[in-house]
């Protein structure tokens, strides 16, 4: 018989760790999962062997000096148990041991099995460590055959950690089947959903803050994890404080004792320990603000903690943001340089888009942070429809793009409006200089802010001021010129855009900019006459069916796709207008998008089904593992990315998430020009199917498992 003093499948303290074992026929294995705190020192015994009769403990699973895990005999059964239960004395006995690097912070399975001749170490499934051994004689007392295993210290090591999911079997178990079975969990924040934060140079965010008329809205969400990286649909509340980064203390509230944070919801703001966000699908999203600023706090820098009161008070249920400098927004905060990639020949027979960066790392590219901070020489001249700009760049600059995920067209490429290839290799680097969201070229009541005061808008300030701004303001600049501009004009101002900046991913998402707000702003006066919140479950239904008209299919949303849509507007059971143009912003791209000859027979196939819905990239790569880990290199899949949103450049494209030869998993974005074609009929069109298994990355296409 076995009791175990923690619970069946519960999360509980190393240090509380206690398991009496009954040893029949000399043969038992066991199983658990381990966390250890940061605080841990090594060597460590993690869990130590008593007799019954025996007052002193030996050590029965220790991490040494070196962070390797070993198993050593047991007390009762082998000639070679130690006799002491001081470990750093353990060097000459025998143990069953493996190459494996202990982390900290990370949930480690570790399964034992223990018999007469010889012990089995496992690690995450996997049988890595056995070692042969000398049976002992048959004990004359069957009180001896009894043992505890616990945590008891006193060998002046520390071993802080959790323990969770214990099991003690009397015989040999598939350890590798409980390998699998509920996993734990862990709290984590997704940065690819970071909204109106600007990331400096030394990786600090950057938060407007402040005064109640200076602060703004950002976003961000957390996700609900197991070790393997699936979300965990769990109805419980994400709690967000503000914390001192240096010492992990509170945040004090503000000279008129405002929260230091603030959660935003329907428009109106609250405490944020007051309006906690729910998960939804393993998600929780939040919309914040902060009233307290670094410069009221001797300039220290910020935390946001999340956390899962309900799941317990675990480090794993508790998720920390970068560090965070809180500013106002009349702060004269620095100047960030934009870098765009331009590529002067573009290779041809390729349909994935080289971002040129790691592809693992395309998701966590800032979805709205465009810049990074640099030091920069710099002057500036506004005048009506004049900029001058003097920029001295760092020449050891070599950051990634993070706005635009596409290479640059030349300039004769983009008047033609045909790329001559299906992607290009970055090669050379040009620095612009921009401003952050947090400023503005000229001040508001600038003439040449005042779209309404002249009927010809596309001046080259216009155009000027559009490629230096960030998402927000750009989608501020055309909202305004879509409500005035012609057709014509606006199609004037892609171009120019286009050419400027040397992207034609720019002008795409302008050219639908009167589309998308009109079709937007139809579809809430229908669904809320009187601007008020509507029921989400009534709100799904319009917004389908304007789903499928622009995206000219009769296929219907599943009810997956309804919740990630949900998740992306930041609601929960009503719609407000806020997250109805959340949700709009992507929405139509994907539908435009769709709607293309090359795409929407894909979105309508359901045998094979390619395109299996809107999933997230946490999605996509548990789809292509297998039991035993990845699945066979060129499985891919196809999906939306849900981080970019109009006007991003990259609002509504397709990414193939895929598994490389190198048995990794990475993320390519398809070249919008090719595979949604130009409308030459001299081009070829070659069916979307037909184009990607054509790459020699891609094989086979993988199946997403989604629930009914």
């Amino acid at each position: 018989m076995f009791t175990d003093a923690i619970g069946n499948a519960g999360y509980s303290l190393l240090n509380d760790l206690r398991a009496e074992i009954e040893v029949k026929d000399g043969t038992f294995s066991l199983c658990f999962w381990v966390y250890l705190a940061n605080s841990t020192t090594f060597p460590a015994t993690i869990i130590q062997q008593v007799c019954s009769d025996v007052s002193e403990s030996a050590p029965f699973l220790v991490i040494n000096d070196h962070k390797r895990i070993n198993l050593l005999p047991l007390l009762l059964l082998h000639e070679e148990a130690p006799d002491t239960g001081n470990i750093n004395s353990l060097t000459e006995v025998a143990y069953a041991t493996v190459d494996f690097e202990f982390p900290l912070q990370n949930w480690v399975h570790v399964g034992c099995e223990v018999c007469p001749n010889h012990m089995k170490l496992q690690i995450n499934g996997e049988i890595v460590g056995e070692k042969p051994l000398s049976s002992n004689k048959e004990p004359s007392s069957n009180d001896l055959r009894k043992i505890v295993l616990a945590n008891i210290g006193g060998d002046g090591n520390i071993s802080h950690g959790y323990v969770y999911n214990f099991q003690v079997f009397p015989s040999v178990s598939s350890i590798k089947d409980h390998h699998m079975k509920d996993p734990p969990l862990k709290l984590s924040i997704d940065e690819s959903s970071a909204s109106e934060i600007e990331e400096e140079s030394d990786g600090v965010w950057s938060i407007v803050g402040g005064k109640a008329s200076c602060r703004r809205n950002f976003s961000l969400d957390v996700v609900l994890l197991d070790v393997f990286g699936q979300p965990v649909d769990k109805e419980n509340e994400v709690y967000a404080s503000l914390l001192y980064a240096d010492t992990r203390a509170p945040v004090e509230n503000t000279i008129d004792e405002e929260a230091p944070i603030l959660a935003s919801y329907d428009g109106i703001e609250f405490p944020s320990y007051e309006r906690p966000s729910k998960l939804l699908l393993g998600r929780a999203s939040f919309k914040l603000k902060i009233s307290q600023l670094s410069s009221k706090c001797d300039n220290r820098l910020f935390l946001i903690k999340f956390c899962v009161p309900k799941l317990g008070n675990y480090p794993f249920f508790e998720a920390l943001s970068r560090p965070i400098r809180c500013i106002s927004r009349s702060r004269n905060t620095r100047l960030s340089t934009l870098v765009w990639k331009r590529s002067p020949g573009l290779p041809k027979h390729n349909l994935m888009q080289s971002s040129g960066m790691d592809d693992a790392s395309f998701e966590h590219q800032h979805p709205v942070c465009e810049a990074k901070s640099n030091p920069l020489t710099k002057r500036f001249r506004f005048g009506h429809d004049k900029i001058s700009v003097s920029v001295k760049a760092d020449t050891n600059l070599e950051q990634p793009d993070e706005e635009c995920n596409s290479h640059a067209r030349t300039t004769n490429q983009v008047e033609n409006g045909l790329t001559t290839g299906l992607y290009g290799t970055p090669a050379n680097y040009e620095a612009y200089e921009t401003l952050s969201d947090s400023e503005s070229i000229g001040e508001r009541n600038s003439p040449s802010n005042n779209v309404a005061s002249r009927r010809y808008p596309i001046s080259d300030m216009t155009v000027f001021k559009y490629c230096l701004a960030g998402l927000a303001e750009r989608s501020l600049m055309l909202k305004e010129i879509a409500s005035l501009a012609s057709k014509k004009e606006i199609s004037e101002l892609a171009h120019h855009v286009s050419l400027y900046s040397g992207c034609s991913h720019h002008g795409n998402q302008i050219l639908i900019a009167k589309k998308l707000v009109e079709d937007g702003t139809n579809l809430w006066k229908m669904m809320s006459p009187n601007n008020n919140h509507v029921p989400w479950e009534s709100a799904v239904y319009e917004i389908e069916e304007q789903f499928m008209k622009i995206a000219c299919s009769s296929r219907s949303l599943s009810h997956q796709d309804l919740e990630l849509l949900r998740v992306i507007a930041g609601c929960q059971e009503y719609l407000a207008q806020e997250n109805f143009e959340k949700l709009w912003c992507w929405l139509y791209p994907v539908a435009y998008i769709i709607s293309k000859e090359r795409v929407n027979p894909i979105w309508n196939s359901t045998s094979p089904k390619w395109i299996e819905g809107f999933i997230t990239k946490e999605e996509a790569e548990a789809s292509l593992q297998g039991p035993t880990g990845l699945q066979e290199p060129g499985t891919f899949v196809l999906r939306f990315p849900t981080s970019r949103s109009w006007p991003h450049p990259d609002a509504g494209s397709l990414i193939v998430t895929y598994v490389g030869n190198d048995y990794k998993l990475h993320h390519r974005l398809l070249s919008v020009d090719r595979v949604f074609g130009s409308g030459d009929k001299g081009i070829d069109m070659k069916p979307l199917q037909a184009m990607l298994m054509e790459e020699p990355e891609l094989t086979r296409l993988g199946r997403i498992i989604r629930g009914q």
